[in-house]
């Protein structure tokens, strides 16, 4: 316990010489005048605002309640901290991936719950750890379109409860009985159940195409890249004391507080603690909402809004499920500074998902590397890794905790926060998502 003290301690000072770096750097930063990234003829899409619950360890203060019930909390945050009238919005998207049978369309449910205008369209995405991520995206879609000018787009995982449902056996005999005309066919099918048939079927933690749970593809993954346990260790320690370090100075304001039982905020964060035994165990079990309001720079003007952001480029990418299952950050980044016309050195704030610490490490090492750009990704060169200095400043999904669902709104919302906070003026946000997925977005910072 003794060296584990002294070690934390040194992250402790090592982390804030980092962070008192990253201010000088980014005194620098403000001096160099970058172009804008608006494009002719397209409307700027601006991040008015971002909001989310505080995100618990599932099974916790949370467990009595229903996903609806977190996107609502999220939702009326959003309102409350926008004044925005009710029926302002042209359209509502949520991001789930275990979807609670009653709500499916949770965004529904949720818009109505909230007190939203019931004229008013939602429906849910779903893409694995990116889900809010595809609904922000599917709405700035909508706003550049030209369909709408307003939209909330969010997401929500809830762990607590997941449905749990009969064996197939089961469920086919249950379905014959409903439609069994006579007592002799009831009495027949109840006498064809065995013991077996009531094992129950839990939502799977592994790869449909692969069947490989993504904790054991995450140590393949390190394991390739020569990732060593202690780079992990290392990784998840930061993460922490990050964490602790922006909670501490009041940095996390996008967290509303949530009256469940207790108020909930004070006890969101760091809630999952890693040991040293854990650190690349992902924080699956985690219960979280967030909401975003965005809009046409245009309407949000008109409104008395000053934005936060203008949300820029995005690119979704896809790639082999088996043996490069979380690399998405390391194919989206170069994809999406291409689209932008940016390089690494341009980027000033980095938010990447931590899904695992050695998936962290790896993306940072094959971003880092000519042999896999050429062999794998048809490049010439690396693109080089995120500078650690601008990468993740104020904790990640290790230390924060990641709602599946909910994760992509804070992301965009921790790099318009950290941007203004720093004076940069672009951010990235990268992601993975199990089926072999990613996702990355340029964000450029609104003119202060």
């Amino acid at each position: 316990m003794g060296s584990a003290l002294v070690t934390h301690s040194d992250c402790f000072s090592t982390a804030t010489r980092s962070l008192s770096t990253s201010v000088q750097l980014h005194a620098q930063v403000q001096t160099k005048s970058k172009k804008t990234l608006a494009k002719p003829g397209v409307k700027n899409v601006v991040l008015v605002e971002g909001v989310r619950t505080p995100f618990l360890l599932s099974g916790t203060t949370y467990a009595d309640l229903m996903p609806h019930d977190l996107a609502r909390a999220a939702l009326q945050g959003l309102l409350h901290k926008t004044s925005l009238p009710k029926d302002a919005v042209d359209y509502i998207i949520y991001g789930t991936v275990i979807q609670e049978v009653k709500t499916s369309n949770v965004a529904r449910e949720a818009s109505l719950g909230a007190g939203f205008s019931d004229k008013i369209p939602s429906h849910t995405v779903t893409m694995a750890c990116i889900s809010s991520n595809v609904a922000m995206t599917t709405g700035v879609g909508l706003i550049t379109s030209g369909q709408c000018d307003t939209i909330v787009a969010g997401g929500v995982e809830f762990m607590s409860d997941v449905p749990i449902r009969h064996s197939r056996k089961m469920r086919k005999t249950m379905l014959a009985l409903n439609r069994a005309k006579t007592l002799g066919q009831r009495l027949s099918l109840i006498g064809s159940i065995r013991m077996a048939h009531l094992t129950p079927e839990l939502p799977a933690v592994a790869e449909f195409s692969t069947a490989e749970t993504m904790g054991h593809s995450a140590d393949r993954l390190a394991a390739a890249f020569g990732v060593t346990r202690l780079e992990q260790d290392e990784f998840a320690l930061r993460s922490h004391t990050l964490a602790k370090q922006a909670q501490d100075a009041g940095l996390l304001s996008d967290v509303i507080s949530f009256k469940v039982t207790v108020t909930a905020a004070n006890s969101s964060f760091l809630v999952h603690t890693h040991t040293h035994t854990h650190t690349q165990s992902s924080v699956t079990a985690t219960d979280g909402a967030s909401a975003v309001l965005i809009m046409s720079e245009e309407k949000a003007l008109a409104m008395g809004y000053k934005p936060k952001a203008y949300l820029r480029d995005f690119v979704f990418v896809s790639q082999d499920p088996k043996d490069q299952l979380l690399l998405g950050p390391t194919y989206g980044t170069p994809k999406v500074l291409a689209r932008a016309g940016l390089t690494m050195d341009d980027i000033d704030v980095f938010e990447f998902h931590e899904a695992f610490a050695g998936q962290i490490m790896a993306n940072l090492k094959a971003l880092d590397s000519d042999w896999f750009a050429q062999t794998y990704m048809g490049r010439k060169a690396k693109v080089g890794a995120p500078a650690m200095e601008k990468f993740n400043l104020w904790g990640g999904s290790l230390s924060l905790g990641h709602p599946f669902g909910a994760t992509g709104c804070r992301l965009v919302t921790t790099v318009a926060h950290r941007l203004q906070k720093e004076g940069g003026q672009y951010g990235l946000v990268a992601a993975c998502a199990a089926g072999g997925q990613g996702h990355a977005m340029v964000i450029e910072a609104y003119p202060q």
